[in-house]
Parts: structure tokens; sequence; C-alpha cells
């Protein structure tokens, strides 16, 4: 089982960068060349060697569990499934964001309540805390950062408007086929949560 992490604070969506790495590996590159190039042609274009290494390890770390089919459709596919399945690279890569998206998200379309507030996130991170050694040793701040970060990644991919208050929740209708390549390869449980019913 994954461990928990707070990484998704400095590294957040990253979907070009994704979509990048995605249409390398399509190209028959190893995530190893992919790795190099990000570090010595610099093509995710950012600022620092620091920078580099970590977009290319979290975006690696991402299509590495990711099959032909879905980094095609990342790729190559609509603007709405190529960011859905951005966030799915994210739920198969961070436990914490997966549980976010189960206990407060899919909860929430599954009882038509489509706002979230401050203090769904304030319960959730609490709750986790409890129930981890690890999370409870977190400051406020990862908190804080975490929450902005998880409106920030689902905002952009369009699973939520974000306003000044509160959150709305935007359900996600997913194209038949890429539902069915999930349901066929096992990955129902992140189906579910970005989908809530299936």
């Amino acid at each position: 089982m994954l461990q928990y992490t707070s990484i998704l604070k400095s590294r957040p969506y990253l979907y070009l960068e994704l979509k990048k790495a995605s249409q390398l590996k399509n190209q028959g590159l190893d995530e190893k060349t992919i790795r190099s190039k990000a570090i010595e042609e610099n093509i995710f274009a950012v600022n620092t060697e620091a920078r580099k290494r970590e977009i290319a390890s979290t975006v690696i770390n991402r299509i590495e569990g990711l099959d032909n089919y879905i980094l095609d459709k990342i790729v190559n596919g609509s603007l709405q499934t190529s960011k859905q399945l951005a966030i799915y690279s994210i739920l198969k890569t961070d436990r914490l964001f997966f549980e976010f998206m189960k206990e407060v998200y899919k909860e929430k379309l599954l009882l038509k309540d489509f706002i979230i507030t401050d203090k769904d996130f304030n319960v959730f991170f609490r709750r986790k805390a409890e129930q981890s050694d690890q999370i409870a040793e977190w400051k406020d701040y990862t908190f804080y950062k975490l929450k902005q970060v998880y409106k920030r990644v689902l905002s952009e991919a369009g699973f939520i408007k974000n306003s000044k208050k509160e959150v709305e929740i935007i359900p996600q209708i997913m194209e038949e086929e890429v539902v069915q390549h999930l349901k066929n390869i096992g990955d129902m449980p992140y189906l579910e949560v970005m989908l809530g019913e299936i």
C-alpha cells in the first residue's frame, strides 16, 4: 500500500508535463530516457535543477502505472478525457488524495450534495490525523496548503468550480470506451471516486 505523502502540495496537477511525458512514452522512450531529457534538455521548461528533477520524478511516477491505451488517450483523447486521466494518474500514486476523493468527493456525489466546504476539508484531515501517526505529525500549514492544492488540481481538471467560500462539484461524464477499459483492467475504485456511481 502507498505511503501517505504531502508531496502534491509542491507538485500539483502538472497536466501539460504529464501529456508531454506520455507522448514520449508513446513514441517508445523509456522512463530513464524521459528523465534524462527532462534534466538535460529541460523539456518541462522549469528554472532550477532541483525543480527539473522534482517534476521529472513526479511525472514519471504517474506514467509508470499507465498502460498504452491510457497514455494514448492522455495524448490524443478529447481535452476532458485527457484531463480526467491525469486525475486518475494522481489517484493511483497519491494515497491521501485518493482517500479524499473517495471519502469526500464521491460521498458528496452519491448524496447529490455538490458543495464541498472548508469544514469538509478540515474534518477529512482531522480524521486522517487520528488514523495515522505520520499525518498527525504534519503542521497546520501542510493541511492548509494541501487544501489549496486539492482545490487547484480539481479545478484545473474541471472536477469543481472554485469560488471564494465554497467549492462546487461538477459531475463528470466519461467516454464509455474509457470507462469500459478501466473496468476491464480492474480499476473500478478509481472510476468510482471520479464518477460516483457507475
